[in-house]
């Protein structure tokens, strides 16, 4: 994955926080020790989840929509710089637009979050992208693609908050981690099929087939219901009361679970203002360090410009096409990224980055978004001296693929489950928001640089990733703790230690 305010940048509900960009993992109960669990263990065990489900399904058609976004430059390039006679620049500059919107997304998102609640945020971020898929749809020249871009840009930034602040809002505890992880893996889902069927549809009806899940969000909106904790949160109880038992199912007896909402969310409220500064006192430093370390070595080993441009990079290798090494992509990235989520909990966080997709490394003991980029490296190298150059186009796709599934396993989720662990829980707002806007600048520096480092120089462009992935395992090793098993206080304790 994004990030909040109006009633407080930091008192946007901590539980949802936990939850953002956190879809692996159910988090220990220490940081809400002092603020009651707000959902009892036994909730839903007599009454229908139904609502529960279809309200996720809803949500993450938005999540589907993001997906769809950022695949959307990849397999379009080609076409759309011939059909509006783009130049390098310009179409660098169309796919990188989409992260400049996202940030002032994920900034403003908090705010617009509080102030017209999950649903109504959901509805108005839909709306932006609706009006940018069609304004690429009806594009003549790069201002209003650029447009375009931007606008979606904006809603997914707004997505990319709620729609994990909603799921964590109105699951029961016990379904809380499963459902979340329907968030990244909609993501992921979206993101393939942008990538799967703009191999056969015009970059035009691309545009087209990207109003779909927001057509959908925005009808199924109607029939679930808003966050029961938004509804409390500012004053609607009754609503609250209606919200929850639509959830839960009208057989349930709800009054715990009111009552513990109820008395979070007044805990929650007593707790400290924070401010952007505070998150530099001494006793936080290490854990902004941490959280916007892991976001900048996330941006830094190249995913937003290997993801954004992968036809074109297969071309470049020698492909005659590059559908058939972006379609290899699509089908890589979602069971990669189901088997992160899978061994977020059993293996442990530094483990997924420092030693991802070990098995095909041997005897190599690092990342393998390095091995993965230093063989693209390596094709690409071999092209420009002419060398072997039958192999250049296997040696292409082997490494961009083995980069994508340990980017997926590893350095894709793991940061986001970081950052939600470190922070404690009064500063999770403020440094929430931080965090995002470094991951969004970082990804728009490297979606738009990359076209331009690839016209420099292709292996050192690739081998310069590569520099970075072994970066970031420095990193790791020297500054980033395990946080499997251990609940928030003894994070934090490890952190300050």
């Amino acid at each position: 994955m994004t990030i909040e305010q109006h009633k407080n940048v930091d008192s946007v509900e901590a539980n949802g926080l936990q939850s953002l960009q956190e879809p692996f993992i159910q988090q220990g109960k220490g940081a809400v020790g002092a603020c009651k669990d707000v959902e009892s263990n036994t909730t839903v065990q007599n009454g229908s989840i139904g609502m529960v489900l279809l309200s996720t399904f809803i949500a993450v058609c938005g999540s589907f929509s993001f997906g769809t976004c950022v695949g959307y430059s990849a397999p379009t390039q080609a076409a759309i710089r011939e059909d509006l006679n783009l130049s390098l620049a310009e179409f660098s500059m169309f796919g990188s637009l989409v992260t400049i919107g996202a940030m002032l997304g994920a900034i403003t998102s908090g705010p617009i979050t509080d102030f017209i609640g999950r649903k109504g945020a959901m509805r108005m971020s839909t709306g932006f992208c609706l009006t940018g898929w069609l304004a690429v749809f009806f594009s003549e020249d790069s201002y209003t693609l650029d447009m375009g871009r931007f606008f979606t840009g904006y809603g997914i930034g707004v997505i990319s908050f709620v729609v994990p602040v909603y799921i964590a809002e109105i699951a029961p505890k016990n379904l809380r981690g499963g459902l979340a992880t329907t968030n990244q893996l909609m993501i992921v889902i979206g993101s393939s099929v942008s990538f799967l069927i703009g191999s056969v549809l015009s970059w035009r009806q691309l545009a087209l087939a990207g109003l779909v899940p927001c057509i959908s969000l925005l009808i199924g909106l109607w029939f679930i219901p808003e966050s029961p904790r938004w509804l409390a949160k500012v004053g609607l109880k009754n609503d609250f009361q209606v919200a929850l038992r639509r959830l839960r199912g009208k057989d349930v007896d709800i009054s715990q679970e009111a009552d513990e909402i109820l008395d979070y969310i007044e805990t929650l409220q007593s707790l400290p203002k924070t401010k952007l500064l505070d998150l530099f006192q001494f006793k936080h430093v290490r854990s902004v360090v941490i959280g916007v370390g892991l976001m900048v070595c996330q941006q830094s080993v190249g995913i937003n410009g290997i993801g954004f441009y992968t036809a074109e990079t297969f071309v470049a290798a020698g492909l005659s096409s590059g559908k058939i090494g972006t379609i290899a992509y699509a089908c890589v990235q979602v069971p990669f990224t189901v088997v992160g989520a899978i061994l977020m909990d059993k293996s442990g966080r530094r483990p997924l980055i420092m030693k991802a997709f070990e098995f095909l490394m041997m005897p190599c003991k690092t990342s393998g978004t390095f091995l993965g980029c230093f063989i693209t490296g390596i094709a690409f190298f071999l092209k420009d001296q002419s060398l072997l150059l039958g192999w250049v186009p296997i040696l292409a796709v082997a490494g961009v693929l083995i980069y994508i599934a340990a980017f997926s396993i590893g350095m894709g989720p793991v940061p986001w489950v970081i950052m939600s662990e470190i922070f404690p829980i009064h500063m999770k707002g403020t440094a929430g928001s931080l965090v995002v806007l470094v991951n969004w600048l970082g990804a728009w520096v490297v979606s738009y640089t990359f076209n331009f480092l690839m016209s420099w120089s292709s292996p050192c462009t690739l081998l310069l990733y590569a520099g970075f992935s072994l970066l970031t395992i420095l990193f790791v090793a020297k500054l980033v703790p395990e946080t499997k098993g251990k609940t928030l206080e003894e994070i934090q304790a490890c952190i300050n230690s």
